[in-house]
């Protein structure tokens, strides 16, 4: 009786800096998805055919190592799992930018642009006069309203993490479809488009709690308030 390959998990033995063995199964995480593989070497165009981004082509394969530091893989470059400190593998649209590369005016944290880079959507980074602007293209939306993908972008005011993310904007200006009013928007000039805010915001029971919050947990706030909205009382208007 053959004895079962043990399955090789490289987020975790990267975390607790522990050497990759050879000739195992590997778990790899490509986004937030994993995935067991056989094989100790991939290319990129592998690993993308894997995550189902096809054509691979039309995307591009970064690949995170333990500290932060970001790698770009080409799609005939080989990848082995027992790279030393080899966490995770990371997807970006390219066919979105019509040939220019994403603006980046600003740093993000290291954990923010870690989760914008695992939603495989294109973002930017902007710096304005206004402030600076977090801008994620294509965000899905919450079945009902006028479109089924969005253009969000949050405000990253002075201090933050330490002072909270709030409120959201879109563009285009979302609408229900069964024609009830949305309540307390405005408009917000941002990248030369007009983007309309939601006036949300969080309460006592549910205050910023720094150390946990961030641009993940804001994000899911977000997505959270597309349904909420439906959920409402019909002459309901957010406080």
């Amino acid at each position: 009786m053959s004895q079962e390959i043990e399955i090789i998990d490289l987020e975790a033995y990267s975390k607790e800096d522990k050497p990759v063995p050879k000739e195992k199964k590997y778990r790899i995480k490509i986004d937030r998805q994993e995935y067991v593989v056989e094989k100790e070497c991939m290319t990129g165009r592998e690993l993308l055919t894997l995550a189902g981004k096809n054509p691979p082509d039309r995307y591009q394969l970064n690949m995170k190592l333990k500290g932060g530091k970001v790698e770009t893989i080409g799609l005939n470059e080989t990848v082995c799992f027992t790279k030393p400190g080899l966490e995770k593998f990371m997807t970006l649209p390219l066919d979105q930018t019509e040939g220019q590369s994403p603006r980046r005016q600003f740093d993000l944290l290291e954990d923010d642009a870690e989760f914008l880079e695992s939603l495989g959507l294109l973002w930017e980074a902007l710096s304005e006069s206004t402030g600076m602007w977090i801008v994620i293209y294509d965000y899905p939306v919450y079945s009902g309203y006028n479109t089924q993908k969005v253009t969000v972008a949050i405000k990253v005011d002075p201090g933050y993490p330490r002072t909270q993310l709030d409120m959201a904007y879109f563009f285009p200006a979302l609408s229900r479809t069964d024609g009830q009013p949305i309540g307390a928007t405005s408009v917000q000039p941002i990248d030369g488009k007009s983007f309309q805010r939601w006036s949300r915001h969080r309460t006592g029971q549910n205050p910023w709690r720094e150390g946990i919050d961030n641009l993940g947990t804001h994000l899911s706030l977000v997505s959270y308030w597309f349904k909420q909205e439906f959920e409402k009382k019909p002459n309901a208007v957010p406080a």
